[in-house]
C-alpha cells in the first residue's frame, strides 16, 4: 500500500440499499449518476489507501468512538427493502490498531473517546463503499458521531485526524447533503434544496479558518432547517472539511434525486 497524501472526501451515500435494488420511490435511474460517481472515486485517489477512517450518519454515540473489530460484519439499518438487499455482502477488513490510534489522538487532544470492539459497518458506510471499492480491501475503521451533533467539535476532531491523511489514511464522512424525507418529489422542494446547496457550496470552498466558521454556522444558511430537520447526516461534513487542509475544498459531484439537491465535497489542502 503507498502512503501518498490522501484527500478527505464527504460522500452522498444515497437512499438505503439504493445502488443495489430497482429503486421504487422515483425512476428506475434516480441513483445512478451517483453510483457512477462512487464507481470511478478510487480512480481519483493519489494512490489505493493503507486504511479509510468513515463517519457515518447513521451512528452516534456519547462519545466519539471508533469500531475496532478486526473482520466487522454489515448492519442492515434499513427497513421494508427487498429481502436480497439484506444478504448484500461486504467482506472489507478492520483495523484494530488504527482504531485505538484514532481514540488516542482524540483524547490527546481533549476530545473524549472510546473503543467499541464489536461494531460493524452500517449502511451508510457498506453501501456506498461497495460500488466505490468493490474488492474489499482497504481496511475500514469506523467512526461515530458525537451525540451533540456540534458541528465545531467535529470539525475539531477533523483537525486532530487530518495528520493521518499523511500516512495514507483516506478521511470519509458518509452522509446526505439533504435528508428531509418527507420531502423528496414535491415540487416546493427543488428551489429550497438548491439554495441550500449553494450557500454550503459556497463556505467548502473558502479557505480552512472561514470555512470552519461559516460550516459551524450551518443554521443560518438559506432553508437549513428544512434540508435538515435533524442535522445527523450533515454532520460528517464537518469532519471532514476539518481534517481537510488549509485550502478550499471543492464540489466533485452533484445531483438532484427525487427533486432535492445533493452534493459531494473534496479536500485536497
Amino acid at each position: 500500500m503507498s502512503s501518498s497524501r490522501q484527500p478527505s472526501l464527504f460522500l452522498p451515500h444515497g437512499g438505503g440499499p439504493c445502488f443495489f435494488m430497482e429503486w421504487t420511490w422515483g425512476p428506475p435511474d434516480t441513483w445512478k449518476r451517483l453510483e457512477r460517481f462512487l464507481a470511478g472515486l478510487a480512480a481519483t485517489l493519489p494512490a489505493t489507501p493503507r486504511a479509510m477512517i468513515v463517519i457515518s450518519g447513521h451512528w452516534e454515540e456519547h462519545a466519539f468512538t471508533t469500531g475496532a473489530a478486526a473482520a466487522p460484519g454489515l448492519i442492515y439499518d434499513y427497513t421494508g427493502f427487498p429481502a436480497h438487499t439484506y444478504q448484500l455482502t461486504w467482506p472489507a477488513p478492520g483495523d484494530p490498531s488504527l482504531a485505538a490510534r484514532v481514540c488516542e489522538l482524540l483524547r490527546q487532544a481533549g476530545l473524549p473517546c472510546a473503543v467499541d470492539p464489536e461494531r460493524g459497518y452500517d449502511h451508510g458506510i457498506f453501501v456506498p463503499l461497495k460500488v466505490a471499492f468493490p474488492e474489499a480491501q482497504v481496511p475500514v475503521v469506523p467512526l461515530s458521531l458525537d451525540i451533540s451533533l456540534d458541528p465545531a467539535l467535529h470539525l475539531a476532531a477533523g483537525r486532530v485526524l487530518a495528520p493521518l491523511r499523511d500516512e495514507g489514511v483516506l478521511i470519509v464522512g458518509s452522509g446526505m447533503r439533504f435528508h428531509n424525507l418527507r420531502s423528496y418529489l414535491r415540487a416546493d422542494t427543488v428551489e429550497r434544496a438548491r439554495g441550500f446547496d449553494a450557500w454550503l457550496t459556497e463556505a467548502v470552498e473558502l479557505p480552512a479558518p472561514e470555512r470552519s466558521r461559516r460550516l459551524a454556522a450551518w443554521r443560518s444558511a438559506p432553508f437549513a432547517a428544512f434540508a435538515h430537520p435533524r442535522e445527523e447526516h450533515l454532520i460528517p461534513l464537518m469532519v471532514a472539511s476539518g481534517a481537510g487542509g488549509d485550502g478550499p475544498g471543492r464540489r466533485v459531484f452533484s445531483d438532484e434525486p427525487m427533486g432535492a439537491a445533493i452534493s459531494a465535497f473534496r479536500f485536497d489542502g
